[in-house]
C-alpha cells in the first residue's frame, strides 16, 4: 500500500541523513532535512521491491524462529 512507501521514504531519510549527520541544533536538522527533500525531488525514482510477499514472510518466519525461546507457546498470555 502507499503507506509502506511513505514508511520506506522516512526510513531512507533516517538512514541516509539523520543517523549519519551531525546536527548542532534543531534549525540545522530542519535545514538538512529540507535540503535532502529538495535533492530527492530533483531526481525522483520509484521504489523497486526486490522480494515477493512470500519471500518476506518466509524470512520473517525464520527470524522469529531464531529469536523465540523454544519453551514459549504461541497464543499464551
Amino acid at each position: 500500500s502507499w503507506i509502506n512507501q511513505v514508511e520506506r521514504w522516512f526510513g531512507l531519510l533516517t538512514d541516509r541523513l539523520i543517523r549519519r549527520g551531525v546536527h548542532t541544533s534543531v534549525k540545522a536538522l530542519e535545514n538538512d532535512i529540507r535540503d535532502w527533500i529538495d535533492t530527492w525531488n530533483e531526481n525522483p525514482r520509484p521504489f523497486t521491491w526486490t522480494k515477493t510477499a512470500d519471500e518476506i514472510l518466509t524470512s520473517l518466519a525464520a527470524y522469529l524462529a531464531r529469536i523465540t525461546p523454544p519453551d514459549s507457546q504461541a497464543g499464551e498470555n
